[in-house]
């Protein structure tokens, strides 16, 4: 194991056991979102139907209530986006209105 590979496993360890594991099934995906008249995402619904308002949002993916989405600061403040996987069509933007 060459020196970046031991960075980035010892980078990983530093993650709570718990964030180690694989995404499990009590985690709801969200299946649409709600923007305003600027295109901002302002509500997300969840795969049991749940409808979240943006703070409310965050607050549960900090949590890891919320499978497959990340919280990074930007601007001075949280903001949720689609964990990067390559695929456009499962972006918080490319989701459904409801």
């Amino acid at each position: 194991m060459d020196t970046f590979e031991e960075a980035y496993e010892s980078y990983k360890q530093q993650a709570t056991p718990q964030a180690n594991k694989q995404i499990g099934n009590d985690k709801e995906e969200i299946v649409a979102v709600r923007k305003n008249d600027e295109d901002n995402i302002i509500a997300i619904k969840t795969s049991t139907g749940r409808e979240l308002d943006y703070p409310t949002a965050l607050s549960e993916a900090k949590a890891g209530a919320l499978a497959n989405v990340d919280v990074f600061h930007k601007y001075g403040r949280d903001i949720l986006r689609s964990e990067p996987d390559g695929i456009k069509e499962n972006n918080l933007d490319e989701l459904p209105d409801f």
